[in-house]
C-alpha cells in the first residue's frame, strides 16, 4: 500500500513537472515572439533600436484580443485612460496596442479621421508648448527633421475633424519607457515598431474613435458591459 502511494506520488510529481515544463516552454516561445516583434530593424535608412525587454511584458506587447466595439473592420478605437489602442479586425477581434498618453491625448474625444500618414515625420512644437516651456522648446521652435530623436518617432497619423487638423497625433516615440504611462507632453505614443506596424495596416480616411475617461475599458468585457450585438 505504501509502495502504491509512493508510485502515485511519483506520477503526480512527474505530471506536475511536465506541466511546468510545458508552461515554461510556452512562456519562452511567447517571449521569443515578443522579442522578434520588437527587435532592431532598419526602416527608410534609419536603424530603429530594439525595445528593451524591461519595457515589455505579456500585457504590453501587441496582440489580437476579443473586442466588441460596434464599428466596422478597420476602425481605430483609442482608449487614452486605458492606455490602449485597438485596430478592429472584424468578428469581435482587434489588434491591441499599448500606448502612452500625454496631456494632449486627453484633449479630443469622439470621432475623427486619419487625414495624413507620415514616415519619420517633421515635428514642430505647438504654441502652447513654447509658452509653457520656452527654455525647452525655444531652441527647436523651427522644428526637427524626422529621425531617431524626433518626438514623433517612426510614423505619425494626423487626425482631422470636419476637414480641419485637430493637432491630435497617433505616433511613434524615441522614448519607449513612456509607453503605457502618462507623460506631460504629446498625444498618443507607441513603440516605434508598433507605430510602423499600425501605419502599414491603415489607410487615409480611416475612422478613429477616441473614448473619454468615463468610458475606459469599454467593449473589452472587463468593465462588465455586455458585448455589442
Amino acid at each position: 500500500m505504501k509502495r502504491l502511494t509512493g508510485v502515485k506520488l511519483a506520477l503526480a510529481l512527474f505530471a506536475g513537472l511536465a506541466l511546468t515544463a510545458c508552461d515554461t516552454a510556452q512562456m519562452e516561445t511567447e517571449t521569443f515572439a515578443s522579442r522578434g516583434m520588437y527587435a532592431a530593424t532598419e526602416d527608410n535608412g534609419f536603424a530603429v533600436p530594439a525595445i528593451n525587454p524591461a519595457y515589455l511584458n505579456a500585457e504590453r506587447v501587441r496582440q489580437v484580443v476579443d473586442y466588441y466595439a460596434p464599428y466596422p473592420e478597420g476602425t481605430i478605437v483609442v482608449d487614452p485612460e486605458g492606455r490602449r489602442l485597438y485596430h478592429l479586425l472584424g468578428d469581435n477581434k482587434a489588434m491591441r496596442y499599448t500606448v502612452g498618453v500625454g496631456k494632449a491625448g486627453y484633449g479630443l474625444t469622439g470621432e475623427a479621421r486619419v487625414a495624413l500618414k507620415r514616415d519619420w515625420p517633421y515635428w514642430t512644437p505647438t504654441q502652447n508648448m513654447l509658452r509653457r516651456e520656452p527654455e525647452k522648446y525655444g531652441p527647436v521652435r523651427a522644428g526637427l527633421e524626422g529621425g531617431l530623436d524626433n518626438p514623433l518617432g517612426a510614423r505619425a497619423l494626423y487626425l482631422y475633424r470636419g476637414g480641419r487638423d485637430t493637432l491630435y497625433r497617433i505616433h511613434g516615440t524615441p522614448y519607449p519607457w513612456t509607453v503605457g504611462e502618462t507623460e506631460s507632453g504629446g498625444c498618443i505614443r507607441m513603440f516605434n515598431q508598433d507605430a510602423i506596424h499600425l501605419a502599414a495596416q491603415v489607410d487615409t480616411g480611416t475612422r478613429v474613435i477616441i473614448l473619454p475617461k468615463s468610458q475606459a475599458g469599454k467593449w473589452t468585457g472587463v468593465s462588465g458591459e455586455s458585448p455589442a450585438a
